[in-house]
């Protein structure tokens, strides 16, 4: 059997493992918000400089007086500053009067509803293109070595939360008398301190994430007072002042519920000791003030939790999109559920491994709130799935559709662990060793406070070595010659021999129990992959959004084709001598709306062919839209015109153009175009 410290430090360096392959390997933090527009238009060219430029995003976005620079050709500055608000999610500035021509580069730098830093830039020209000398920086905000060290705090946090609440849960629902474990102890605290490290890690750090990305910007006190402002600086500190009550709470879960849950084990009446006058009456006391205890640690525990798990949804993905309002409340509901499977699995193995014993009927707890927080999270999840991502196509085709398949996939294997856990748990319960600690509930497998096994089959505590006589020794022994004495270093040795002992014999104990060591087993793996689950979904939180990014993906190619008037070529040939040539559709301004047509028809040796008859038909089978017909007028020799063309929707549009050469001659040709 290998013994508990390989197998912790085996989870340990899993953890390590994964977080770190993620984060190094994952690209810069993508974008949360979109660029859906500009004027003037990306890549247009424009007769006269305009006096100001605007930006236009999918949601509202923070922005500083320097986040949208315009620079001339020559890579001077061109804008007047500062940045304005001029709609709900459009941005302008101002630009210098008397402009010269050429192309110019705007560059901007935000920071998304969600949180996250938004950077890019584009071009547009006055007069004609030109040469430019502008060179853009990289945008190094949300990347680099901040955007690493950024994200593994909110991997940190997100890690602490999920133990400290966790492990609460576990002891106040599964296992009362786990408030006197150590090593449970450790858990709950631990996650505490990793909590409150990781926000004011995060704080110190969020500055220079947001901006240059520069490692000696980190904890620079003018970028704090400027981030202490934003939402989701509001978040960070908050969470600091809950997590303050969350030390108040585990000092008393720790302190006086411990003391208390133990004097309820020791009180007359609540074992098979005889009752004497009284007993009972103080016995049933106890109880009472355990569960009003236990009712107040709940509800305040409750209201801390859901306050700190508050402080993300009000800043990240469920703070923007659609339906803001119910995915915010779920989202604090999803995270308490994490929490409380997660945090409490952790919790679990490490009372299985570090514990004597643990109670068979506290597993049998958590089991079935394992089971229940699954159950939520699956319904939670699949909101946030549907919200987050919207089409099969994003599902697939974005890496947050991917990294939710994985999910869904380690989810999927540990709830294959869980089910053999689930079986383990019966035999538990039926085992004739028991497995309770009723005189065992302190104890670990640490020197002093391991216990050796009664003939019973429960575990009890091991003598403290400070105060054991050796057995060979008379206790009230004064003679200083004798070396085994009370007090002496030869009797302090014989203490931690026996203690020692006593530790070997707990362990072979615990060993033995077949049905402990299979669910140490099938807990360690449900643990195991939970590891890498929580790290999966960390990495969820700063990928952006599949609808977001497909959003961004329209954008793009819908301002890449407004760019100018569509001008389409389409060769045909009807298979007659006079059956081939050339025709030519022109879209003004080939964008949604209302378009001018022109039709023009040429032979093969470039002039003009007058053909009896053109037809045009527009069809956007994505949407399943049309084909809507046009009938072009001839206007002149070799030119057919048409006015009012109505295109509703953005999107790649198939134009198809019927030539009839004679009557009997007649093809029709067809191209898709992006038509924004």
């Amino acid at each position: 059997m290998q013994t508990v410290a390989p197998r912790l430090r085996t989870v340990l360096l899993l953890f390590l493992f994964v977080t770190g392959t993620l984060v190094t390997g994952a690209a810069p933090a993508s974008a949360h918000a979109a660029l859906t527009g500009s004027d003037p238009e990306r890549g247009s060219v424009v007769d006269t400089a305009p006096e100001q430029v605007s930006v236009t995003f999918s949601e509202n976005v923070a922005l500083a007086d320097d986040s949208l620079r315009v620079l001339d050709p020559r890579g001077d500055r061109a804008d007047t500053g500062p940045t304005s608000e001029v709609g709900a999610t459009s941005y302008s500035v101002k630009l210098k009067p008397g402009l010269p021509n050429g192309t110019f580069t705007v560059t901007y730098q935000v920071v998304s509803a969600d949180s996250h830093p938004v950077a890019g830039a584009f071009t547009f020209s006055v007069g004609a293109p030109s040469k430019t000398s502008v060179a853009v920086p990289d945008q190094t905000a949300g990347g680099g070595v901040v955007g690493t060290l950024y994200d593994i705090g909110r991997y940190v946090s997100y890690a602490g939360y999920v133990l400290m609440v966790g492990g609460a849960v576990f002891v106040l629902a599964c296992w009362p008398r786990g408030s006197a474990v150590r090593s449970v102890q450790r858990v709950v605290v631990g996650g505490w301190l990793a909590l409150v490290a990781a926000t004011l890690w995060l704080l110190g750090t969020r500055g220079a994430y947001l901006t240059s990305g520069s490692p000696g910007d980190l904890f620079d006190l003018k970028l704090l007072g400027e981030v202490l402002p934003t939402k989701t600086g509001a978040a960070l500190v908050s969470r600091l002042l809950l997590l303050a009550a969350a030390a108040l709470f585990i000092a008393v879960l720790f302190g006086v519920y411990a003391r208390t849950v133990a004097d309820r084990d020791a009180a007359p009446g609540e074992d098979e000791r005889e009752e004497g006058p009284g007993d009972g009456d103080g016995a049933r006391d106890v109880g009472v003030a355990e569960r009003d205890l236990t009712f107040g640690l709940g509800v305040g525990g409750v209201v801390v939790a859901a306050g700190i798990a508050a402080t993300w949804a009000l800043s990240e993905h469920a703070s923007t999109g659609i339906q803001t309002g119910l995915a915010m409340p779920l989202d604090v509901v999803h995270l308490l559920a994490v929490a409380a499977w997660l945090g409490g699995l952790v919790t679990l193995v490490t009372a299985l491994y570090r514990a004597p014993s643990i109670d068979a009927v506290a597993v049998r707890r958590f089991s079935a709130l394992a089971f229940g927080s699954v159950v939520v999270l699956a319904v939670t999840g699949l909101y946030q799935s549907w919200r987050q991502v919207g089409s099969w196509s994003g599902l697939t085709g974005t890496d947050y559709g991917r990294l939710l398949l994985l999910k869904v996939g380690l989810v999927a294997v540990v709830l294959g662990a869980a089910w053999f856990s689930r079986r383990w748990t019966a035999r538990l319960s039926n085992h004739p060793a028991g497995t309770t600690t009723e005189n065992a509930q302190g104890a670990e497998d640490t020197a002093g406070t391991d216990a050796p096994a009664a003939d019973d089959g429960t575990v009890r505590t091991a003598p403290d070595p400070a105060s054991t006589d050796p057995a060979d020794t008379d206790p009230t022994s004064t003679d200083p010659t004798d070396t085994d004495a009370p007090g002496t270093e030869r009797a302090a040795q014989l203490a931690r021999q026996r203690t020692a002992v006593a530790t070997a014999r707990v362990k072979r104990a615990r060993d033995a129990d077949p049905a402990r060591s299979g669910l140490r087993r099938s807990v360690l793996a449900e643990t195991s992959v939970a590891v890498v689950l929580l790290a999966v979904t960390t990495v969820l939180t700063t990928t952006e959004p599949a609808r977001t990014q497909e959003s961004a993906e329209r954008a793009s190619t819908s301002g890449a084709a407004r760019s100018g008037p569509l001008s389409v070529e389409l060769p045909f040939d009807t298979g007659s001598a006079e059956g081939k040539g050339l025709v030519t559709v022109d879209l003004a301004p080939g964008s949604i709306g209302s378009n001018g047509l022109h039709v023009y028809v040429e032979r093969p040796n470039g002039s003009g062919y007058d053909v009896p008859e053109i037809k045009v038909a527009f069809t956007l089978k994505e949407k399943d839209i049309g084909p809507l017909a046009v009938a072009p007028d001839r206007i002149a020799t070799a030119h057919w015109s048409a006015s009012g063309v109505q295109l509703p929707v953005a999107g790649e549009w198939e134009i198809a153009v019927t030539v009839r050469t004679s009557d009997i001659d007649q093809v029709t040709v067809k191209k898709n175009v992006k038509i924004g």
